[in-house]
């Protein structure tokens, strides 16, 4: 039948590529319009290399004076004042050490305002009681020598344990000052160096120390003089040439100029960066200045334990189970302070 309409499928077929094509570009207008998320890369946990190295300091810190506290604790001959002293600074340390590590630790696994008052207490008491030890046993190589012969004495073991009380009791007053409020975790304008310490309480720190280290010079001016004297009278006993007296004299100087002189290089430029800066200073400045302070406590076993005699004796019967010939018969020398 000519008459019958003729389907055209090429006509039907450009409509369907026209009505595609349209789809196809609202589509594409839409999918600009839309902003595509893309998968957030995952944060990197970066580690400050100061960190390390002040918990490589640390963890140096802690096994050193570990080593001390065991053997003054397991032998019960090392019970006078001397010791107990020498015991206190290397505790004070070891928690210093130990406060050192926890705080590393807790900055990179466990961040919380409770934890950063927690380990700054911890570290700002043992510190304040490693200070205090030191002038505790410059204060006692005073009397040793000045009150030579009543030295010996119930009175001094009294006076040594009323040190120790008021040493540890002051150091851990000053740790618990942050814990119990005297922090700038509310206020970061009153920061100081070292948050979350205010820049107040590092000052009452800072001229704390300041007043110990003269403390600790005049009384170490006084023992040189007694140490000279001392040596002088031994001299005039044994009929010693005058060159021994010197030497015997420089050497007692030169052991306490070392002894102050170390304490004053590691401790002296945090102490006075701390009293002009503030938390707007660059961190590098508080780190380069902080890590010093840290190695006193790495050199005082050296300094006031394992150069005393029966503290050798006591690590040689530990390590090999002998005293050498050389420790058992070496005699104190008026040098030796």
């Amino acid at each position: 039948m000519n008459g019958d309409p003729e389907v055209s499928f090429s006509g039907l077929l450009g409509d369907h590529l026209d009505a595609g094509a349209a789809a196809e570009n609202v589509s594409a207008a839409v999918s600009s319009q839309v902003p595509v998320l893309e998968p957030e890369p995952e944060p990197e946990l970066g580690v400050n290399p100061w960190d390390i190295v002040l918990c490589t300091s640390g963890t140096l810190i802690s096994c050193e004076n570990a080593i001390v506290v065991l053997i003054i604790f397991q032998n019960p001959s090392l019970r006078a004042p001397m010791f107990l002293l020498i015991g206190s600074l290397a505790l004070a340390d070891l928690l210093a050490g130990i406060g050192l590590i926890v705080n590393f630790a807790f900055a990179y696994v466990l961040q919380s305002e409770a934890t950063k008052l927690v380990t700054i207490g911890l570290i700002v008491a043992s510190f304040s009681a490693s200070v205090c030890s030191l002038l505790a046993i410059t204060v006692d190589r005073y009397l040793s020598l000045y009150y030579a012969l009543t030295y010996h004495s119930e009175r001094t073991v009294t006076f040594t344990y009323v040190m120790l009380v008021m040493l540890w009791g002051t150091s851990i007053c000053l740790g618990l000052l942050p814990i119990l409020g005297w922090n700038c975790l509310r206020d970061e304008s009153t920061c100081s160096v070292v948050r979350p310490l205010t820049k107040n309480n590092t000052a009452v720190l800072s001229i704390s120390f300041l007043f110990m280290f003269a403390l600790m010079l005049q009384l170490y001016i006084q023992i040189c003089k007694i140490v000279m004297r001392h040596a002088h009278q031994i001299a005039l006993q044994h009929h010693f040439l005058a060159t021994s007296h010197y030497v015997t004299t420089r050497k007692g100087v030169s052991t306490l100029a070392i002894i102050l002189g170390t304490f004053a290089a590691c401790w002296m430029p945090f102490t006075l960066y701390s009293l002009i800066a503030d938390y707007t200073y660059p961190s590098i400045y508080t780190y380069a200045t902080l890590l010093p302070a840290t190695y006193n406590s790495i050199i005082n076993p050296v300094i006031y334990a394992f150069r005393n005699q029966e503290i050798q004796k006591a690590l040689c019967l530990v390590c090999c189970g002998c005293v050498p010939p050389s420790l058992s018969q070496r005699a104190r020398s008026p040098s030796d302070v």
